[in-house]
């Protein structure tokens, strides 16, 4: 019997055994080639046919790049990644380490960057501690496992996660989902970035690295694992945790002697519908901080082997994802709790988180200020999945674009986020709060869709039966994709009338509030493109067969 964590099939011209699954590709034919000079000079792996850019993506680039070819042949042999978003073929899956779903993601979210989810209960929505930490275990455990099932998707198709979206909303689809996504990953960088900068910028008052240099650098250092590829990233990501982790356990006990005050902000909270609202609101945001990895999640073990046990990148994704979130975040909100007026004036009315954590570790004298300067790096491992999925998502747009190398779209990102970093250094929190509630919406839709297609359409005995993989990128074989598309756009419906910002609350996110309303705009979202998406997609494949 099928269960929920069995592979779609995934059809071709032999059956491939692989460990316990059966891997099934259909046929073909010499028709079925592109005529597009990039995709030319095919061979067959394992009964999929593949281009020269997915069997040797290194000589493919060097030979389209004319007088630089030798230059690019040198680049790549020095360990640079070549390829972008063309499918891992399975006799190229060279690693096994599994575990990497695990220490990655614990890496990328046990710094700095995350501390500020938690402080934003108390610094935009007047939560007490309990209230906060409830919220963000909650929420936080329906975004871990939305995120951890895209993981799963990597090692069963070789493809980055924007690819995959090809095979639910067509190539037109992938591009307006990478468009979202190329957005997504640039917040999330500069909010990196900017706090990165403030916290470089607060060891010294009086000798201190400049706002702006502090910027700079840190993406600077993004840049670097990112330029070079797969491997470094993951070598980086791998080992990362241990120190910031530690750091980490240094500020909750330096923030115990300080005087933790869960009970401070209760006079200020509100109560009944307005503090459901405030609830609701914050939960969008921790829900948003979870699923922004989302549409990133399969672009990082798409090396792993074909028949890796779907369950076990699952588990290892969403404690990856889970633990270290909740344990920083929940930080974030001890801190803020803190009464003391060093303690208060150090964050400021403006909300500095970085001032903050600096107070924390003052006492500490000069190895307080180390352990700052690591933590300002602790961006790093978080803003180095933004660099190279938004390079690859930059890619996913269409063919002129995925010609042009890897690594110069990691460049192009990186210095989009840097100048939007310096530009608004100053507005940090405002800039976090918005971009985790609005990516929250589209990222809710995103997983709806995906996922809908894979348990119901792909799956055994599903109207399509499985990934037909050699057609990734062969839009007249993939589908149509008005059946995404206008699931997405019920699916933004749906983020409308429920949304509750600043500067729009929509009828519903209004009718759920109080003054300011209640954001509901995920759970609209994702309600409207689930509903939607099964008829219109059972539409589409009656009429296109596809």
């Amino acid at each position: 019997m099928w269960s929920a964590w069995s592979p779609p099939i995934i059809r071709s011209t032999h059956d491939v055994l692989l460990g316990e699954n059966h891997f099934h590709f259909p046929p073909t034919s010499a028709q079925d080639t592109m005529s597009d000079e990039h995709y030319q000079d095919k061979e067959k792996v394992g009964g999929i046919e593949l281009s020269e850019t997915e069997a040797a993506p290194d000589q493919a680039i060097a030979k389209r790049f004319g007088a630089f070819g030798p230059f690019l042949e040198k680049l790549f042999a020095s360990g640079v990644e070549a390829r972008g978003v063309e499918r891992v073929p399975e006799d190229q899956r060279e690693t096994r380490n599994v575990w990497n779903n695990l220490l990655m993601w614990w890496s990328v979210n046990t710094v700095l960057t995350t501390i500020p989810v938690g402080v934003l209960g108390k610094f935009l929505f007047t939560l007490t501690f309990p209230h906060t930490v409830a919220t963000i275990l909650c929420f936080g455990f329906l975004g871990a496992i939305t995120t951890a099932f895209v993981a799963t998707l990597g090692p069963q198709t070789g493809l980055r996660t924007m690819i995959i979206t090809r095979y639910s909303s067509g190539y037109i689809g992938c591009t307006l989902f990478s468009i979202l996504n190329i957005l997504t990953q640039l917040g999330f960088a500069t909010t990196a970035v900017i706090l990165g900068g403030q916290t470089l910028a607060s060891v010294s008052s009086s000798h201190g690295v400049p706002l702006v240099a502090g910027v700079i650098i840190v993406g600077v250092c993004s840049l670097i694992p990112c330029f070079i590829g797969y491997n470094m990233v993951h070598i980086y990501e791998r080992y990362a945790w241990m120190v910031m982790f530690f750091i980490m356990c240094c500020l909750y006990g330096l923030g115990g002697k300080a005087g933790f005050d869960i009970g401070a902000q209760k006079p200020l909270e509100d109560t009944g519908k307005a503090l459901s609202a405030d609830i609701l609101s914050f939960g969008s945001i921790v829900f948003g901080s979870f699923t922004g990895w989302a549409p990133v999640a399969a672009d990082y073990n798409v090396r792993l082997p074909a028949d890796t046990p779907a369950l076990r990148v699952f588990t290892l994704t969403m404690f990856g994802l889970y633990i270290p979130i909740c344990f920083t975040s929940i930080l974030g909100a001890a801190l803020v709790t803190i009464t003391d007026p060093e303690y208060v004036a150090a964050f400021g009315a403006d909300g500095s988180t970085g001032g903050l954590i600096a107070q924390v570790l003052s006492p500490w004298g000069g190895g307080g200020k180390f352990l700052l300067v690591l933590l300002a790096f602790s961006c790093v491992a978080n803003n180095i999945p933004n660099t190279y999925s938004a390079a690859l998502s930059i890619q996913a747009l269409g063919r002129p674009l995925a010609i042009v190398p890897r690594f110069i779209w990691v460049i192009f990102t990186f210095l989009v986020y840097t100048i939007a970093g310096v530009a608004g250094r100053e507005h940090f929190s405002v800039i976090l709060s918005n971009s985790l509630s609005i990516l929250s919406y589209w990222t809710a839709f995103f997983v709806v869709i995906v996922a809908e297609e894979h348990f119901i359409f792909r799956r055994p005995g599903g109207k399509l039966g499985g990934y037909n993989l050699a057609d990734w990128d062969e839009p007249s074989k993939l589908p149509l994709g008005f059946a995404g598309i206008l699931a997405g756009c019920f699916g933004v419906v749906g983020a409308v009338v429920g949304m509750a910002q600043v500067w729009y609350t929509g009828p519903i996110g209004k009718q759920a509030g109080a003054t300011y309303g209640a954001d509901l705009g995920f759970e609209l979202a994702a309600a409207f493109a689930g509903v939607t998406y099964p008829p219109l997609r059972w539409i589409e494949i009656k009429l296109t067969g596809r």
